[in-house]
């Protein structure tokens, strides 16, 4: 049985929220996953300086709806085939996780998880992004990878997410995202997941 295959129970399983009603732009990404070396891993991507949006950050693939996207799946799908060359076709979409919004570029994102066959043969867009980065999934699910920094913005309190991942830093929605994968990947005690 592959590694994934318990995980792909638990995203089908979730009970994903979305935001309140807003005024955010919506977005899409996808959260992909693959095996390994007989263990589960997740591809982040680091963006170009070029993009609008989210300059030199560790994401995930995807980006704005278009209109001729027939819904917010069909957003993450194009955006990751437009990013690092990844055809809709070879990935087995499991589920979404929570709506989360950027309040400073002003989007609402859907993320959804995936599987993908594996990194070989993908091909980065030179305009979006820097490079395809992977991490072994357990390396976010110990107690000691998220650190949380208190930060002030617009004479409010925040809380910043920070995942450490030698040489880099995934923080902010990328962060929140698989802050919320690993809460559906390994419920709390008592949890209803």
């Amino acid at each position: 049985m592959s590694v994934l295959e318990p995980l792909k129970a638990r995203v089908a399983a979730a009970r994903p929220r979305d935001l309140a009603p807003h005024a955010y732009r919506r977005a899409a990404v996808l959260v992909p996953l693959f095996e390994a070396d007989g263990a589960a891993h997740v591809l982040l991507t680091r963006r170009t300086e070029l993009v609008e949006h989210h300059k030199g950050q560790i994401a995930f693939p995807g980006g704005g709806e278009e209109p001729g996207d027939a819904d917010l799946r069909a957003t993450a799908l194009r955006e990751t085939h437009e990013e690092i060359g990844l055809p809709p076709e070879a990935v087995d979409v499991w589920g979404r996780l929570d709506e989360v919004e950027t309040v400073v570029s002003g989007f609402a994102v859907t993320p959804f998880v995936g599987a993908i066959p594996g990194v070989g043969g993908l091909r980065t867009n030179p305009n979006e992004i820097a490079e395809i980065i992977t991490v072994p999934l357990e390396l976010f699910m110990r107690g000691d990878a998220l650190r949380v920094e208190r930060v002030v913005r617009d004479g409010r309190p925040h809380d910043v997410l920070f995942y450490d991942c030698p040489p880099h830093v995934i923080w902010g929605v990328t962060a929140r995202i698989l802050r919320s994968l690993i809460a559906v990947l390994v419920p709390a005690p008592g949890a209803g997941r």
